[in-house]
């Protein structure tokens, strides 16, 4: 059992609209921090959206996620899982972007979690949007290509926008399998949905041996069957796990920049990441919530519970209670 330091400030303690927001109300330890080499997992904010192409607002998600988890509590109320009790979690706080670059923004993403993957801590990542995966995964592929379960409405499988914009939120998986971050044969997308420019992204998919579970599929199997197979193609290797929020439904979850009908509901959302129980998870990520279209915060709060379900499913043995 994780000793007081990593568990988080109680609702019983601290009014939940009290004292200094963190993740889940974790300590905040930093690189400099005297117990940073002890933290297992460690949830970071990744405050850019450099690659949004439409509605933006994602940079503002991770302030919005940290407050919204104040509500998360000490145990998973299904499984019974507590995390904060098997592993030693902390807030590492937010990636500085720069703006006005990108380029130099993915090199600042990507020399942070090289340094947190070297002290042994896998990342559990709020963005964002989603090119914000890339320069997490060229960190974290350090010894070879990693599997991925990705849920999403969106494929981001896309060669390039505007004539050759290689690096959007619609692109990272794409450049990730051409720079060997992902073995694509360990790849499933789950959810993908939507009206379509062409198929240029399916069709690089099946070239390459990506699983697409489109969501007519999803609803005609059921969670429980998709997640089997997920499971099945990641295996046992390293693994990483992303989830755009507009993978659920608006009806749920409105705030986010490209919303897709015809999605989960909320319940399967937290159902599918509950099923992630057994992964090797290496690292993961939710992305894509958009503070100026989630006036309710209803998005935000189901994306940090859809993280808390994450965390609970790295938890060694947790399969067990699933």
């Amino acid at each position: 059992m994780t000793d007081d330091f990593f568990h988080p400030v109680s609702g019983f303690d601290l009014p939940r609209y009290a004292g200094v927001p963190t993740f889940m109300r974790l300590a905040h330890v930093t690189p400099a921090h005297p117990r940073w080499a002890e933290v297992q997992v460690g949830l970071i904010g990744l405050p850019w959206d450099g690659g949004t192409t439409n509605r933006p607002g994602p940079r503002h998600g991770p302030r919005q996620l940290r407050d919204a988890s104040t509500m998360i509590r000490a145990q998973n109320g299904i499984t019974g899982v507590r995390p904060f009790e098997a592993l030693r979690c902390a807030d590492l706080g937010d990636v500085g972007p720069n703006p006005a670059d990108l380029a130099d923004t993915m090199r600042r993403i990507e020399v942070f979690y090289r340094d947190v993957r070297a002290a042994g801590i896998r990342p559990l990542t709020a963005g964002g949007d989603h090119l914000c995966s890339l320069p997490v995964l060229r960190a974290l592929a350090q010894d070879g290509p990693l599997g991925m379960i990705h849920f999403d409405s969106h494929t981001d499988l896309f060669h390039s926008y505007f004539g050759g914009t290689m690096y959007t939120h619609g692109t990272p998986f794409r450049r990730a399998v051409e720079e060997g971050l992902l073995d694509p044969a360990r790849v499933c997308q789950i959810g993908i949905r939507g009206t379509a420019y062409d198929s240029e992204d399916r069709d690089f998919a099946r070239a390459v041996g990506i699983r697409v579970i489109p969501i007519e599929e999803f609803h005609a199997r059921g969670p429980e069957d998709v997640m089997a197979e997920a499971r099945a193609i990641a295996g046992s290797a390293p693994t990483y796990v992303s989830y755009d929020i507009d993978f659920v439904d608006p009806a749920f979850a409105p705030g986010t920049g490209t919303p897709e009908v015809g999605g989960p509901t909320s319940w399967q959302a937290l159902w599918v990441a509950r099923l992630l129980a057994g992964v090797n998870i290496v690292g993961a990520d939710l992305v894509e919530v958009s503070p100026p279209f989630d006036t309710s915060g209803q998005t935000a709060f189901l994306g940090v519970s859809i993280l808390f379900e994450i965390l609970c499913a790295m938890v060694p043995g947790a399969a067990e209670s699933t």
